[in-house]
């Protein structure tokens, strides 16, 4: 089965919109939060422990765990995004490894990490499968994944599958990038998980709280009257535990 699609990121000017850095500045907070009460629930020090972030963009996530204390390797499928990473990293994070591969095929060590966090990815693989099976590949027993995906729901195809992909005032990713059949409930990505001897042990309903914040910032960016860094004092998204997601969620499993 082909491997999952990726886009090159579009050119530096100030002006060019890049969804994935949008969804990326977006959630980082929400994130590195979700990270932080795991940490706690698995009794996980970050302190001397390797993670891999896997569809790590511009490496904006990557620079977040390794400034809780872990050991980094940055994966992305894009070329253009890991050499911007790369950049960007070496200012703040120096020690980051930074890698060009693709979900399905990412050239790691058996049991390496302690903590995998897979970003921008679920949702966009057609063969989910494949990419959880390597992710059981490069975690040690008893290592934790942690993940954020796009649930399929009404509201959320309205939100990925059109506003994302096809409005023009709020379009940030390529047709295509999304589909249906790649939107997976939480029951089907748990079902997934254990398949690959991945035992799920959580999922965090996140959302903005205000979902018109999502589209005042969307349209700004559009048009060029905000960069990236001024989307998150706009759009607060927040962890939501108890709520059914609608859109988005993150959840965590463990390696059996």
């Amino acid at each position: 089965m082909a491997a999952a699609p990726h886009i090159e990121l579009d050119s530096r000017s100030p002006e060019a919109v890049d969804g994935r850095q949008i969804r990326a500045v977006t959630f980082q907070d929400s994130r590195l939060e979700y990270v932080r009460t795991t940490l706690k629930s698995v009794d996980l020090s970050a302190s001397g422990s390797r993670a891999v972030v896997v569809g790590s963009g511009r490496g904006l996530l990557a620079r977040g765990l390794a400034g809780l204390g872990f050991d980094v390797v940055a994966v992305d499928p894009s070329a253009t995004a890991t050499e911007m990473a790369r950049e960007a990293g070496e200012r703040e994070h120096p020690g980051i490894d930074y890698r060009t591969a693709p979900a399905e095929r990412l050239g790691l060590a058996d049991g390496a990490f302690d903590l995998a966090y897979y970003a921008d990815t679920f949702e966009i693989t057609p063969d989910l499968d494949r990419v959880l099976a390597e992710a059981a590949r490069v975690l040690r027993p008893g290592g934790v994944l942690i993940y954020d995906t796009v649930n399929r729901t009404l509201l959320a195809r309205v939100i990925y599958l059109g506003a994302f992909q096809r409005v023009p005032m709020t379009r940030i990713m390529p047709a295509g990038r999304y589909t249906a059949a790649r939107l997976r409930t939480p029951a089907e990505l748990t079902a997934a998980l254990e398949r690959q001897g991945l035992r799920n042990e959580d999922i965090c309903d996140f959302k903005p709280k205000d979902p018109r914040s999502l589209v005042k910032a969307t349209m700004a960016r559009r048009r060029g009257r905000i960069t990236d860094e001024q989307i998150p004092p706009i759009v607060d998204f927040v962890l939501a535990p108890d709520a059914r997601p609608l859109v988005t969620y993150l959840g965590y499993a463990r390696k059996g």
